[in-house]
């Protein structure tokens, strides 16, 4: 009889257990799921005594394409969807500040911060149709080229360079070099076929895509210096499915999501972009090369444009100007040593 009790105890446990699926565009392998998505699903079901469980599908195993991935979440076709907020041009219009050029610094816990600060308030409208639950850097734009080392403006004229955002396409073509849109998993193929000349990726990117093995030389900015753009992700979940959990489930899941999980996701970015200079600047065959105060300036005077155009082009229902000022109060904020677009 104790047998059978315990037998019905196991099924009804498991029969009230929630099945999260979450979906994202990288390999299984990638930073992204193995230190932050893993780890915070194991947490999740710990903390709730398993009730939630997470089942993770990779490289879009679901079928679509990475800039559909909004639009899966929000129709619960996944319960969550880690993506990046420009994959979806015009769904996250006022977030859409934060890859202004010459924003926010590099790396991954102080952009991310800020990301999460700028997404929750002036930038909230955009997520009316989600429950967010973090919303991260990328740890900023670094550009990858196969053989020409880019010290200045001037060596950028005419390269072919791959743009992860409609943002970063307008900061490449800006700067005099020409964008070609592409998700990660295509770069270093297209670069090995001489289709580019090189690529926009943040440092966490280059495992991952092999990067390293078609690319020579990494230009980046100095710890002051504000990133020529960054790529704002977020992990996104069908606002449906989280208002169904039982209560304790929903506060398991804020109690490991909001700024803790932001921050948790910049870490990561953090630990690996680390390692990744590390590994590089050991190498003989790859080169690093950081813009010094000349060009620094040179490249944000040139996209100041850029900066102008995006506020003309708001609509009447958002003040876009009030939006970069705002954004440049958090970043002055959580990053007062930066040298920020002025």
């Amino acid at each position: 009889m104790g047998g059978l009790c315990l037998a019905l105890s196991l099924t009804s446990q498991a029969a009230a257990a929630t099945t999260l699926r979450i979906s994202h565009f990288l390999p299984a392998m990638s930073n992204a799921q193995q230190h932050v998505i893993e780890p915070w699903c194991e947490d999740l079901e710990t903390q709730s005594e398993g009730e939630l469980r997470c089942q993770i599908y990779p490289s879009m195993q679901l079928g679509g394409t990475p800039a559909q991935l909004a639009d899966m979440v929000r129709n619960g076709v996944v319960d969550i969807a880690w993506t990046a907020l420009g994959y979806s041009a015009g769904r996250f219009p006022s977030s859409e500040a934060l890859e202004l050029p010459f924003m926010l610094p590099a790396g991954g816990v102080e952009a991310s911060r800020i990301a999460w600060a700028f997404t929750q308030g002036p930038a909230a409208a955009d997520f009316a149709d989600y429950k967010v639950l973090a919303v991260h850097s990328d740890g900023g734009s670094v550009f990858h080229t196969r053989e020409t080392p880019v010290h200045d403006r001037a060596d950028m004229q005419g390269l072919r360079l791959r743009a992860p955002t409609r943002m970063a396409s307008n900061v490449i073509d800006t700067l005099g070099a020409s964008a070609v849109s592409m998700p990660p998993a295509q770069i270093a193929d297209t670069l090995a076929k001489g289709v580019i000349d090189g690529a926009s990726a943040g440092w966490e990117v280059v495992p991952p895509t092999k990067l390293d093995e078609v690319t020579r030389y990494h230009i980046g900015t100095a710890a002051d210096q504000a990133t020529p753009t960054v790529t704002v992700l977020a992990l996104l979940m069908n606002q449906q499915s989280y208002d169904r959990l039982p209560e304790k489930a929903r506060q398991v899941i804020d109690s490991l999501s909001g700024e803790t999980l932001s921050v948790r996701f910049g870490r990561a970015w953090d630990e690996a972009i680390d390692k990744v200079k590390t590994r590089l600047e050991g190498d003989p065959d790859q080169t690093m090369i950081t813009l010094d105060d000349a060009a620094y300036d040179d490249m944000r005077d040139a996209t100041r444009g850029i900066v102008e155009d995006w506020i003309a082009d708001g609509d009447n229902d958002t003040d876009r100007g009030a939006l970069v000022e705002q954004l440049a109060s958090v970043v002055a904020e959580h990053a007062p040593d930066l040298r920020r677009a002025e």
